[in-house]
């Protein structure tokens, strides 16, 4: 049984999670907008992950006799400047979700809720790999500079980024 005060944390993980899914979303349209094909893949297949993320926590809040709550969002923007711009607020997002996350981890301490505790770990190490993941490409931004000619080779391999994740056995 979920104590109060984790449920309401949990819930609150919920939306956060969900905005994610919704703020990707907006970052994937405005990419496929502007001709980024591989980037709107990728950014389309992160927020179907984010939306992922959102209903094992929904799942396991009602599984352990709390009541997962679905929440109002609040609007993703709809213009991102650039694309260097955008992914830097992919991981200054990630960083957000990491922070909040071990948020959640230190209430279970406190509440002396170890299931939950060792459920979180998951996300835990699935934040460890997404902040990984905006740190390589932003590298690889950086790299390109203003070459157009890189920037189309970027796009490409953005989306074979997520090609390989998602043919990748689970843990690798």
């Amino acid at each position: 049984m979920l104590s109060e005060k984790l449920e309401k944390a949990l819930n609150k993980q919920i939306q956060i999670e969900a905005e994610s899914s919704q703020v990707y979303l907006s970052m994937a349209s405005w990419a496929e907008v502007k001709g980024l094909e591989g980037i709107a893949t990728f950014m389309y297949d992160q927020s179907d992950e984010e939306r992922m993320h959102m209903l094992k926590l929904i799942k396991y809040v009602n599984e352990r006799g709390g009541h997962a709550k679905v929440s109002t969002l609040k609007a993703p923007k709809l213009d991102f400047g650039t694309f260097q711009k955008m992914f830097k607020e992919l991981l200054e997002h990630e960083i957000f979700v990491s922070n909040s996350i071990n948020d959640l981890v230190h209430i279970t301490l406190q509440e002396k809720d170890y299931a939950t505790h060792n459920f979180l770990q998951w996300y835990v190490a699935e934040q460890i790999e997404e902040e990984a993941l905006a740190r390589t490409i932003l590298d690889k931004i950086n790299l390109i500079g203003n070459d157009k000619g890189g920037l189309y080779l970027f796009d490409r391999d953005v989306q074979q980024i997520t090609a390989n994740s998602a043919a990748a056995p689970p843990g690798v």
